[in-house]
């Protein structure tokens, strides 16, 4: 007996599609407009990269002359010759591609590429006739540089052009049922990925319209006419819960119209950026690497760890000495809070922060939620309140906007408490409103000084985005990740959105 679903995919083949399909399907393509524009993409990354390359090594110059004088323009070896080398390395790993990389995956292989050319530079400079000229410091500088503006450069590119229509690469989408709403609504709210859906198509008449704002234009059968009137190169089939001979034949069928084919499974919930393909002797498997059980992982975790926290403990230290004496001018008590907090393995620690609120704050605070039921839903949807009467006036804003009164769990960073990236240590009354299987979660991996919540919507995000970044994080751990994450926070305390 033949299923629904196989019945329903037969009958979209592009053989059974009758002559009005067809017209439909002409007219439909037509009211669908395709800007994005995958070439002028690719050039805009191009070209950012080059800039970038160029003043990473002027400022090296500049650096490393003040260290060693006899550095000058004429020791610079092949500027044009490495600000072609760096592009071409670029390419080979696919970093002009207009789709389809994550930040992350973007950092490790810039870094990757950067050092496979620095390391190519230094060793042909040292190995020709004149190689006494050339300086090492030089070549280290501008290879650390590379590494940090390019990555920037990028990320300041897809801020202001990731939203325009031309940026990216177009995709049709097969399925308009839950998994494709979760496609499109991903890829809306993270335009930089790269890809801009175009429309989708389902077989079901009832899904006909529109999905997350994605025209629903026809049956299945519209794919390669749309394709081909549109010129749209990616398919993305987000049918999870067809039978897996439906979906082999799917992919066969496509592949013959679209040059690239993505399936979404059926396996929601499990790690996404550090999975690969694995090939069992014809049979197709999916390698989940487990970052946070590698014994070397968690040691160069700890090693950064230690560096980091002497490195910023040393620059922290005058602007907690100074915030203290500003709290203990405004308000009488101590300059420190502390708080028990869960931490790995469920242990208990105490976490120490500079004091932002007057010290019978838990008072005005239930005072403040009697009186106003707007707050009371704010606090119980966030834990934090936006106009909180709770808070010092001057300093404590000043604090909380930045999260400098976060610094003095550096010395927990130090110590081992803590991590300088994780999920944040909670207060036991925020953790009792997750469910037990999340927190068990939590417990796996040491709570951290910043973390993918904080520098995504910090107190903006409700308790189903908090448990959402902090599940991604722990699932997707890698060192690359926590640098992307130590990255953003600068920006996310400079600009101080979402903090209050």
């Amino acid at each position: 007996m033949i299923s629904p679903a196989r019945r329903s995919f037969q009958s979209s083949s592009p053989e059974a599609a009758t002559l009005d399909v067809i017209q439909g399907v002409w007219s439909t393509a037509d009211t669908l407009v395709q800007p994005a524009s995958p070439v002028a993409t690719s050039l805009c990354l191009l070209l950012v990269d080059i800039l970038a390359i160029f003043v990473a090594r002027a400022i090296a110059l500049a650096f490393w002359r003040r260290i060693n004088p006899v550095v000058g323009l004429e020791q610079d070896f092949g500027i044009w010759l490495i600000a072609g080398f760096f592009p071409l390395a670029f390419a080979s790993f696919g970093l002009y591609g207009a789709r389809g990389l994550s930040s992350v995956e973007e950092l490790r292989r810039t870094v990757l590429a950067s050092s496979i050319v620095s390391l190519g530079l230094t060793t042909a400079s040292f190995l020709s006739k004149d190689s006494a000229g050339y300086s090492r410091g030089l070549f280290l500088s501008s290879f650390v540089l590379v590494c940090i503006l390019v990555p920037l450069s990028r990320a300041a590119l897809r801020h202001f052009c990731a939203s325009k229509p031309w940026w990216g690469v177009p995709i049709l989408i097969l399925g308009a049922g839950k998994a494709a709403r979760l496609v499109v609504e991903t890829l809306r709210e993270q335009p930089g990925i790269g890809f801009k859906p175009i429309a989708c198509l389902d077989d079901d008449e009832s899904k006909h319209g529109s999905c997350h704002g994605v025209p629903v234009v026809g049956a299945l059968c519209c794919a390669p006419e749309i394709a081909r009137r549109l010129g749209i190169h990616h398919l993305v089939i987000a049918m999870p819960s067809l039978d897996r001979s439906d979906q082999v034949l799917m992919i066969e069928r496509w592949g013959a119209t679209f040059r690239r084919v993505i399936v979404i499974p059926n396996l929601f919930g499990i790690a996404t950026l550090w999975v690969s393909a694995r090939e069992l002797g014809g049979v197709l498997g999916l390698e989940v690497r487990q970052n946070l059980l590698m014994p070397l992982n968690r040691w160069l975790k700890r090693g950064a760890d230690i560096l980091m926290a002497i490195v910023f403990g040393a620059v922290a230290l005058p602007i907690v000495a100074a915030a203290a004496l500003w709290i203990k001018i405004v308000s009488p008590g101590p300059a420190f809070y502390r708080q028990e907090r869960e931490g790995e393995n469920g242990t208990t620690i105490r976490i120490c922060k500079l004091r932002t609120m007057f010290p019978d704050a838990e008072t005005l605070l239930l005072r403040h939620l009697e009186e106003s039921p707007q707050a009371r839903e704010q606090w119980h949807a966030h834990f934090k309140l936006r106009n909180d009467p709770r808070i010092l006036p001057g300093i404590g804003t000043i604090l909380r906007r930045t999260s400098l009164d976060e610094l003095p769990q550096i010395w927990s960073v130090f110590k081992g408490e803590m991590s300088m990236v994780g999920p944040r240590p909670f207060p036991a009354y925020h953790l009792e409103q997750f469910g037990a299987e999340f927190r068990e979660l939590r417990t796996r991996v040491t709570p951290g000084l910043t973390g993918l919540w904080q520098v995504s919507s910090r107190s903006d995000g409700d308790l189903k985005v908090q448990e959402s970044l902090d599940v991604y994080y722990i699932r997707n751990w890698s060192l690359w990740l926590d640098l992307h994450i130590l990255a953003r926070t600068v920006g996310a305390v400079i600009v101080a959105k979402g903090a209050y």
